[in-house]
């Protein structure tokens, strides 16, 4: 959680994004170093999508919940966005999603002729920015006192509430309740090109929360980075429905003692 970036700090800076990354072609990806996959328990195929099934309808019915819970409270951010600065309630941004690409030579996407990570998707969350925030800075990591962030935005971060309206994203099939956090397209490109691992991420659909987001807090450089990547690999190598419900009760006192958000 937390995407927005500014004023690095750690032992390797943040490469500078601009906005015009290079995208990298199917035949480039081709020529890299090949990646040692992310070792999934070897599941019959019917148990494998007996599970899927399980997950989505949990994810599903989830969602639901937790959208008639929490829509008197969307309702109060709302209005509180909407009083006190310029803008829209919503802010939408383009994430990479789920990747489900086979691996190999013998792989292809024929709907795809750029390889930007997984599939692209519009995600939901509340206003916590001025407008225009990024717009002389660019996309940047966001720090405790960001000046870009308005006060209920900054309240809604701590307690990430800002995340509440990517449940619809949830119903949508886009994203998880449980799973690593998606990345803008820009971002993702230069993050893969400094950490080898950062593209097995995608293996998994995005989530609201993930093993991650309870662990450590939001990202200021990229050894903050590589820390949570680890941890999304770990959470795919033991990924099901278990595990989800543990990372979400988890996730309940992280929310409450707003450990790791700014």
């Amino acid at each position: 959680m937390g995407i927005a970036m500014s004023g690095l700090r750690g032992s390797r800076p943040y490469p500078r994004i601009s906005g015009r990354e290079h995208v990298v072609t199917r035949a480039e990806a081709a020529e890299r170093p090949a990646v040692a996959p992310v070792q999934l328990p070897v599941l019959p195929v019917a148990e494998l999508d007996r599970s899927e099934r399980i997950r989505r309808g949990l994810n599903i019915v989830l969602a639901l919940l937790g959208i008639a819970v929490a829509l008197p409270v969307m309702l109060v951010v709302a209005i509180l966005i909407k009083l006190t600065s310029r803008g829209p309630i919503f802010y939408t941004q383009t994430r990479v999603g789920l990747d489900r690409r086979a691996d190999g030579p013998d792989a292809t996407n024929h709907r795809r002729t750029l390889d930007i990570g997984g599939k692209p998707f519009e995600i939901y969350k509340f206003r916590t920015m001025y407008v225009n925030a990024e717009q002389a800075s660019g996309a940047v990591w966001a720090t405790k006192s960001d000046p870009r962030i308005t006060s209920v935005g900054r309240f809604l971060r701590q307690y990430r509430l800002d995340e509440l309206p990517q449940l619809l994203n949830v119903l949508k099939g886009e994203m998880n309740i449980v799973g690593p956090r998606p990345e803008r397209p820009t971002i993702f490109a230069e993050l893969r090109e400094n950490i080898v691992e950062y593209p097995l991420r995608q293996r998994a659909k995005p989530g609201i929360t993930g093993l991650a987001q309870i662990n450590h807090h939001y990202d200021a450089c990229l050894d903050d980075v590589r820390k949570k990547v680890h941890y999304d690999l770990e959470y795919i190598r033991r990924q099901g429905v278990t595990e989800d419900v543990k990372i979400m009760l988890k996730t309940i006192p992280v929310i409450l003692f707003r450990r790791g958000g700014w």
